[in-house]
């Protein structure tokens, strides 16, 4: 393994722009033998547009990330390619025929060849020339310029992820494809080459979309989030209306922690144990799920709010995690502090609560 650092922070040659086209899902299904991956999907990016695709592990998710590339054909329905059918009832379009670059979890880079010869894999109809060229240019726009005599298992794991976007740009494709592409560096890396690969898909203006099981990956490189539980995208946006003004109690737990306390709608608020929360969309009666971030607890001098009492204390680096008994609650709570030295287990104390870091939820039928 090279002792290259695994992001260089020196200038990139600018990544040349792609034509971008829309990609687009129209009523999809897929199923393996008897069981049903996808259930009815539609929704179309933009050109140009980064969109993640997220949720929990067999949702579906790389199931449709496969019937983009033709690695699948759909049980039902259509992909479109800039409004032409590329998969579907009446058409099918090879995978090496779509313009759609693609970019695995493991990387999928052979050993044998070189890292040029990795990135030089992917480019078809040029002469032996031209297609080094485009290669070592595109080595170039990730910062392995200096690489790409080298082997892939020379590499660190960060480096052989840039190989692989290289690979995966070098073609100028209208459409790129990343199936988990930073599942597998240590998170000291990952921040660093999510950022460069960011900046690399901005220069290259290709439509790109992206599965993740991260929702601070989705938030941190999407223009916009689809959600998917069960084969269904249940919500679609951007990541800051996902994460403030989600839509179900299933996408406000998938992007944050939460404190749940169950309680009843009267007069348009749910009274809890930490005060009364207005409901103003759920109807009188209704049996109710108030959500609180724990970042929305913050601790007070005993007498100030609601008394409490601390039962645990971790440092997390830049907060602090308290658990903290309250009188009328059958579980304590979670509360992420900043400058909280002082507060140690046993200590009484009063919590009160940000308004801001509240959400309101029907309880889910049983």
């Amino acid at each position: 393994m090279t002792d290259v650092p695994a992001v260089s922070r020196k200038p990139r040659t600018p990544t040349p722009a792609s034509i971008a086209a829309s990609l687009a899902f129209d009523s999809i299904r897929h199923a393996y033998g008897a069981v049903e991956s996808v259930r009815g999907v539609s929704f179309e990016i933009a050109p140009g547009e980064v969109v993640a695709l997220i949720g929990n592990s067999g949702c579906g998710k790389t199931t449709l990330l496969r019937l983009a590339a033709g690695l699948e054909r759909p049980t039902a329905g259509r992909v479109l390619l800039d409004g032409r059918e590329i998969s579907g009832e009446r058409a099918f379009v090879p995978p090496e025929r779509r313009g759609i670059g693609l970019m695995f979890q493991d990387y999928a880079l052979f050993p044998h060849l070189t890292n040029l010869e990795n990135v030089m894999f992917g480019l078809h109809g040029l002469s032996r020339a031209d297609s080094e060229r485009q290669a070592r240019s595109a080595l170039e726009r990730v910062s392995l310029g200096p690489l790409a005599d080298e082997y892939p298992h020379m590499l660190s794991g960060g480096e052989q992820q840039r190989v692989a976007l290289a690979r995966a740009i070098a073609p100028r494709p209208a459409v790129i494809l990343m199936d988990e592409p930073f599942s597998g560096l240590d998170r000291r890396l990952r921040d660093a080459v999510r950022s460069d690969t960011l900046a690399i898909l901005r220069e290259a203006r290709a439509t790109c979309l992206i599965v993740t099981h991260d929702p601070e990956e989705a938030m941190r490189m999407a223009d916009r989030i689809a959600l998917m539980r069960a084969g269904q995208i249940i919500e679609m946006g951007d990541p800051a209306e996902l994460y403030r003004r989600p839509a179900t109690l299933f996408a406000a737990r998938f992007f944050s922690e939460m404190n749940e306390i169950a309680g009843e709608v009267r007069s348009g608020k749910v009274e809890t144990p930490l005060g009364a929360f207005a409901a103003p969309e759920l109807p009188e009666g209704t049996a109710a799920i108030v959500c609180i971030r724990p970042q929305g607890l913050r601790l007070r001098p005993a007498g100030q709010a609601i008394p409490g009492r601390i039962v645990s204390h971790r440092h997390l680096g830049e907060v602090d995690l308290f658990e903290i008994v309250v009188s009328g609650l059958d579980a304590p709570v979670l509360a992420r502090v900043r400058d909280s030295a002082s507060q140690a287990p046993g200590d009484d104390i009063a919590v009160e609560v940000d308004p801001a870091e509240v959400l309101v939820f029907g309880a889910p039928q049983p």
